[in-house]
């Protein structure tokens, strides 16, 4: 169910490479690669998961409310992570000349569907 919802996104999203549900403790729910070994998704989205969990931290003690959404973009690849809950996320890994802003778009559209399902 899940993993008819990552596809949707990366498929329908040029230069979209991968996507991944995961909780923030690291432990993924279900991922999707468009092109298998492309990138290690899972690893992808353990190591953000941490950083995003800091980021939550900041926001909490700066009193600025909930992340919803954050993004990194690096030389080989950017990715947009969607907040879901207080346990999971969403997230989409991009080749640097991906459409950001569709991706940004389908994550909004898709998520809510997607937390209603965990």
């Amino acid at each position: 169910m899940f993993r008819e919802s990552l596809q949707k996104i990366v498929d329908n999203v040029e230069g979209g490479v991968a996507g991944v549900l995961m909780g923030f403790d690291g432990i993924p729910v279900e991922t999707y690669a468009r092109e298998a070994g492309a990138v290690d998704v899972q690893t992808v989205g353990m190591e953000f998961s941490f950083i995003l969990t800091q980021v939550r931290k900041a926001a909490e003690i700066l009193e600025v409310g909930g992340v919803r959404e954050i993004a990194i973009k690096a030389d080989q690849l950017t990715v947009i992570i969607r907040v879901l809950s207080e346990e999971y996320f969403v997230a989409l890994v991009l080749k640097p000349e991906g459409n950001f802003g569709k991706g940004r778009y389908l994550l909004r559209m898709v998520g809510p569907k997607m937390a209603t399902e965990l």
